[in-house]
């Protein structure tokens, strides 16, 4: 028992969206004494973590392995508000699978990636950091074909997962080594998932690695970067230069693989509309009921992140584990595994 990890205790609860009054009535004792052994304050029992691994449906080893948790940050992609009972399993599952990435990066060798990184300034804007974080890696085209594998050439590791909620869209947080990971809903569409892969760079290039002043809008400077790097003003332009119709928006988005509503946006903030303008295109989306769900026949397809699996097969290859035996190094049971990695 001496490598017993009390933070794990608070994962797995957390995971499984028990509070501690949840779990203490789970295996009949009190939520104080839960709290204790979260804290350290309390040695624990086989018989006791016993039976917290069965409440939790966490294998035994699940709870000696090293890892913390990181509190949450500004990088969230969400609704404005969202409630802890939401947010918190979601945040178990992120910090799971983090740990689960720092061991295999560890157990591979791999070195983190040096990514290009830039300083917001009245002179350098998002939009101006996005234009460069194109040339950085070359990216001549204006429309980006597959966002996905853009990222993971330059070893940005992305997780695509249900987090049980529409209301959370991203996240973006680093291993101890500095692999960034980008957490995305499986759930959503894929216009959606693209942006919010590019909402996620912008806080990585601009935010992440270096402290920011807390007066930042920096949702907004990364909503700014995202729309640059998926839209590039002046190709846009061209597109918006005989006015914005709804049938107009509809054929863009096929090949921008943004939504009708982020292009209606993208011309708005480019000075292209007027409020007027604006808001009877707003009117239309209404009435043609594709505010919320824009039509199915325009649907970009979901790009497929491969990178996790490919160090997977990797890590198995290099130790000979099928993949029942790498689900107990990891010390998941099958089901959670498919559900955070397939």
């Amino acid at each position: 028992m001496e490598h017993f990890n009390p933070t794990m205790v608070t994962l797995a609860r957390e995971a499984r969206g028990y509070t501690q009054q949840d779990l203490a009535e789970r295996i009949n004792t009190q939520k104080a004494f839960i709290s204790k052994i979260e804290h350290g304050e309390l040695g624990v029992s086989e018989i006791i973590l016993d039976s917290i691994s069965k409440a939790t449906s966490y294998p035994l080893n699940f709870f000696f392995q090293p890892g913390t948790i990181l509190p949450m940050n500004l990088s969230y992609r969400k609704r404005k508000k969202v409630p802890a009972k939401v947010i918190t399993p979601i945040e178990a599952k992120f910090n799971i699978v983090r740990n689960n990435i720092q061991f295999l990066t560890r157990s591979l060798n791999k070195q983190a990636p040096l990514i290009p990184t830039f300083k917001v300034t009245e002179e350098n804007t998002p939009n101006l950091i996005a234009k460069q974080f194109r040339q950085c890696l070359g990216l001549q085209k204006p429309v980006i074909d597959n966002l996905t594998k853009v990222l993971e050439d330059q070893g940005i590791i992305i997780s695509c997962f249900e987090f049980g909620s529409e209301r959370v869209d991203s996240r973006s947080i680093l291993t101890d080594d500095q692999f960034p990971i980008m957490f995305l809903n499986k759930s959503h569409l894929g216009d959606r998932l693209r942006f919010s892969l590019a909402f996620q760079l912008g806080h990585l290039v601009m935010h992440t690695y270096s402290p920011v002043p807390a007066d930042r809008e920096i949702s907004h400077e990364a909503n700014l970067f995202a729309a640059e790097l998926l839209m590039p003003e002046e190709a846009i332009k061209e597109d918006f230069k005989d006015g914005v119709t709804l049938p107009l928006l509809a054929q863009l988005k096929r090949k921008w693989k943004v939504s009708m509503i982020s292009l209606l946006y993208r011309a708005d903030d480019l000075g292209l509309l007027t409020p007027n303008q604006k808001r009877y295109l707003v009117q239309q989306f209404n009435q043609a009921k594709i505010r919320r769900r824009e039509p199915v026949e325009l649907d970009v397809a979901k790009e497929q992140p491969k990178l996790i699996h490919q160090m997977v097969v990797e890590y198995c290859n290099q130790e000979s584990l099928s993949l029942p035996q790498f689900t107990q190094v990891l010390a998941l049971e099958l089901e959670d595994y498919l559900e955070l990695y397939c």
